[in-house]
């Protein structure tokens, strides 16, 4: 059995993510779709402070492009990509719908035992079928106007959007694309999922293709990293490996460090899976950037303690609402607090901490052209530094000899 240092594995999963590569010259919808391919799944979320997080990844990994590219390659109506699911809400490959009806009767048939909302509200489920069915693709806003102008009291907004979800949990309903950020739900045959909407994966076979390619997305993981990348269940992700395994189509290691218990955590890999010598990189990471949404794989790897705090009452903040870890070339040496000030035309880094053992004068002469380049990708002006944290004046001395 291979046996790999903390910094070999450190190395193979940022490669098999994107990163230690020069950034292309120019970015079309060609690398952006290579890209979210690669990664298997882009995780949407609604938080806007400095930008969208589905967009941070791609500028992580490619650096400046146009955000609106990127929404024409995965939100076009019956394009290449759709959403469900497979992590949390995120993009996948329409082609891998079928993967994914396991689930879709999984929840259909789990909610419908178990949640009382769902058996009550049966007439109002068949309403929004039969309203998107009449009208064509809509956002819940749209639902919402119809649903109070012919039902008056009957339904509550909750209840529309309620409704909506758990038929787009059941695939009954399905993305048909984004307006602004509200998703717009409708029927499988608007999008041109019809055909593909009947095709059924089975289970096992299904979760073996995911597991299978949670470990070339990963690089190197744990069963728990591995069932985690597209949320499935630990006891199918340790069947699907032993088969894998005995297939030849994945290998188990031993990861220095990579223990519990005293006991080394069994991980694994794609067999020849190239470890670059070194990594090249400054980035700035999204919060659901699947190099840091595993908080235990993190740690783990990379030694750094993760929890985002925009839950968090400000009062009680260690770090800031939207702290977003810094890549620089195999390690997480800090993190920065970032904040898209539109009405003054400027970048503001709310806050910049350097991790212990870490040097912050280092760190930041890394991430400040990092920093320039993401006031220039959100047309954004000057970058300005508070006074918080204990790496905001090397920031911003970094960024004046810049």
């Amino acid at each position: 059995m291979d046996r790999l240092s903390a910094a070999a594995a450190r190395r193979l999963g940022l490669a098999a993510q994107g990163f230690g590569r020069a950034h292309p010259p120019a970015v079309g919808s060609r690398q952006l779709a290579a890209t979210v391919d690669r990664l298997q799944v882009l995780q949407l979320d609604s938080v806007s402070v400095f930008a969208r997080s589905h967009y941070l990844p791609l500028f992580a990994r490619l650096g400046t492009y146009d955000p609106a590219a990127l929404d024409r390659v995965i939100f076009a109506r019956g394009g290449r990509y759709t959403e469900y699911w497979a992590h949390e809400a995120a993009i996948i490959r329409r082609e891998d719908w079928p993967l994914w009806h396991w689930k879709r009767e999984a929840l259909r048939e789990r909610f419908t035992r178990a949640k009382p909302w769902v058996q009550r509200n049966a007439a109002l489920m068949e309403w929004l079928l039969a309203e998107l069915g009449e009208k064509g693709p809509l956002t819940v806003g749209e639902v919402e106007h119809d649903a109070t102008a012919r039902r008056g009291p009957w339904w509550g907004w909750s209840d529309v959007k309620e409704g909506l979800e758990y038929l787009f949990a059941f695939g009954d309903i399905v993305s048909g694309g984004r307006r602004g950020f509200s998703r717009v739900y409708a029927l499988p045959e608007h999008v041109g999922l019809a055909d593909l909407h009947h095709v059924a994966v089975p289970r096992e076979e299904a979760e073996r293709e995911l597991v299978l390619r949670s470990v070339r997305a990963l690089g190197v993981g744990t069963v728990g990293d591995i069932a985690d990348y597209h949320r499935l269940r630990i006891a199918p992700t340790q069947a699907a490996l032993r088969v894998l395994v005995e297939a030849g189509a994945v290998e188990q290691v031993v990861v220095e460090g990579w223990e519990r218990g005293g006991r080394p955590l069994p991980a694994f890999r794609v067999p020849g899976a190239r470890i670059p010598r070194r990594i090249e990189t400054a980035a700035l990471l999204s919060p659901f950037d699947p190099v840091v949404w595993n908080r235990d794989r993190a740690l783990r790897m990379f030694g750094f303690h993760y929890r985002i705090e925009i839950y968090t009452p400000a009062a009680k903040r260690l770090y800031g609402y939207y702290s977003l870890p810094v890549l620089v070339d195999d390690a997480l040496p800090g993190r920065i607090d970032l904040k898209s000030d539109r009405a003054a035309g400027a970048l503001r880094v709310q806050s910049a901490w350097v991790e212990e053992g870490a040097d912050a004068g280092a760190m930041a002469e890394r991430v400040a052209p990092a920093l320039r380049a993401a006031a220039a990708w959100q047309r954004l002006g000057d970058v300005v530094v508070a006074d918080r944290g204990d790496a905001a004046a090397a920031v911003r001395s970094a960024l004046a000899r810049g």
